[in-house]
Parts: C-alpha cells; structure tokens; sequence
C-alpha cells in the first residue's frame, strides 16, 4: 500500500477546503482520501495543522495517478489556498 501524505502548516478555510475537495479531489484515482485536523503531538505543539492523504492499493496505481494531470491539478489548486504543505510518499507494510 502506498500513500501520499499532505501536511498543511495551517488549518484551510473550510468553504476553500471543500471546494477543492469537489473540484480536485475526485478525479485523481484512488483506493481512499482522508483529511482532518491534527488535534495533538506528544511534544508540544504540532508541526502541522491539518492533513489529507491519498491511498492506493499498489505501485502501479500509485505510479498512474501520481503522473496524471489530475494529481497535478489537485497540487496546484492545493497550492493556490496560500498554506504551506508538504508531501510525502509512504510504503505502508
């Protein structure tokens, strides 16, 4: 299983938010989407505010959706929100 791991340093505005999430979102392929707050850290303050990950089954779907336009686009209109993020790729065992 492979996930793309979104941390934002700040919560969006939920209105912007869920327009991206009705815009960007569905069209990238996918075994599952997840976002939420990040409500804690065992060492104080936490890095980041809020997170979103993409899933996928297998490498072959990670590698097809990461390299289509729509990831691009969901990238780019993530960016457009004005939070800075990161982005990580996960092999979950």
């Amino acid at each position: 299983m492979i996930r793309a791991i979104i941390q934002y340093e700040s919560e969006p505005d939920p209105e912007r938010y869920q327009q991206h999430l009705d815009e960007f979102v569905p069209p990238v392929e996918c075994s599952a989407f997840r976002h939420g707050k990040v409500i804690g850290s065992p060492f104080g303050e936490p890095t980041y505010k809020y997170h979103a990950e993409f899933e996928w089954e297998d490498k072959d779907g990670f590698k097809a959706a990461v390299n289509s336009e729509a990831f691009a686009a969901s990238g780019k209109d993530a960016a457009a929100m004005g939070i800075p993020f990161t982005v990580n790729f996960v092999s979950v065992e």
